[in-house]
């Protein structure tokens, strides 16, 4: 089966993103999260980052952008860039863990860009037990996850810092994690 089709069904797999591998599933599939929660060891109000294709994605998940957000995501996305967002409502509680934000990133990789507009949002934390170092090859991620992943897709060995992780939940943009890419913030 090809990876489309793996995570179109509720599958999980560990893949190169723009940064590091990750292990990912549908954001839309509640089951889904909870299993990659499982596998990952993670911490269970610890939200993951979504990995989406455009801006249009946000919509799926209730959230509203102002002007200002708006402008600085046209200005840095598609970068290894998360940002962190209000969600409204409590239909995405499995995925926000009651924070009521999430993280998003729209990768700047077009094999990835492509994927992501044939599969939709993908949760995309690192392939690695909580706390332990990330995957830098599939052997690595094989040494994680063994069976309990559907499909591995080798990208050679990836070592890189993380995402650029932001907090643009207010007026004040704040950088929590500084990673590979480095926005100006106003």
């Amino acid at each position: 089966m090809d990876t489309i089709s793996v995570l179109k069904n509720s599958g999980v797999v560990v893949i190169p993103t723009d940064t590091i591998y990750g292990i990912v599933g549908s954001a839309l599939n509640p089951q889904v999260v909870e299993r990659i929660y499982q596998l990952r060891k993670r911490a269970l109000d610890k939200p993951m980052i979504i990995l989406i294709s455009s801006l249009d994605d946000l919509k799926n998940f209730d959230v509203n952008l102002t002007e200002k957000q708006k402008e600085f995501l046209k200005e840095n996305w598609p970068n290894p860039l998360s940002v962190i967002l209000e969600v409204n409502g409590d239909k995405f509680k499995y995925l926000h863990r009651g924070k009521k934000s999430l993280a998003f990133r729209m990768p700047n990789d077009k094999t990835l860009l492509k994927l992501l507009k044939q599969t939709g949002p993908l949760v995309a934390p690192s392939a690695n037990f909580e706390g332990e170092a990330p995957a830098e090859n599939i052997a690595d991620a094989k040494n994680y996850f063994g069976n309990k992943v559907d499909l591995y897709i080798d990208g050679g060995s990836l070592i890189s810092k993380p995402s650029t992780l932001i907090d643009l939940t207010n007026d004040k943009f704040k950088i929590l994690r500084e990673g590979i890419f480095l926005p100006k913030i106003n």
